[in-house]
């Protein structure tokens, strides 16, 4: 089964993919339906927010890399209506390394695991 995620940046080396962080943790948001991504990204869209595209990924595959990854996901089924929060960040982490910036402990020791970079390479050939 497919769902649809927000990437940034797609298909290049700084790709990311959308996440809500709640008290602490990363959920990535997926959807049963395109027509929902398409429409909630037009709402990030109108807070000024980074452009995203909408992406099928396989379910199974997708949920392997939370898994790996440490991160928690939230799909969104088809009879429901999600509405980004109304704060966003300032500067996304792929931002922040490309300008340079210290990024977080926690994400550097991730992006060193290599079971992480293989579950990243796997997500990223999917697409």
């Amino acid at each position: 089964m497919l769902v649809w995620v927000l990437l940034f940046n797609a298909n290049t080396d700084n790709e990311g993919i959308y996440t809500l962080e709640i008290e602490g943790n990363n959920i990535i948001i997926a959807f049963e339906q395109e027509d929902d991504a398409i429409r909630y990204a037009g709402l990030l869209e109108a807070q000024d927010f980074l452009s995203p595209t909408v992406e099928s990924i396989d379910r199974q595959d997708l949920e392997e890399f939370c898994q790996d990854a440490h991160y928690d996901l939230n799909i969104v089924p088809t009879d429901a209506l999600l509405v980004p929060p109304e704060k966003n960040v300032d500067r996304t982490d792929w931002e922040r390394e490309r300008d340079g910036d210290k990024l977080p402990l926690d994400y550097e020791s991730e992006v060193e695991d290599p079971v992480i970079a293989m579950m990243r390479r796997r997500f990223e050939n999917l697409l």
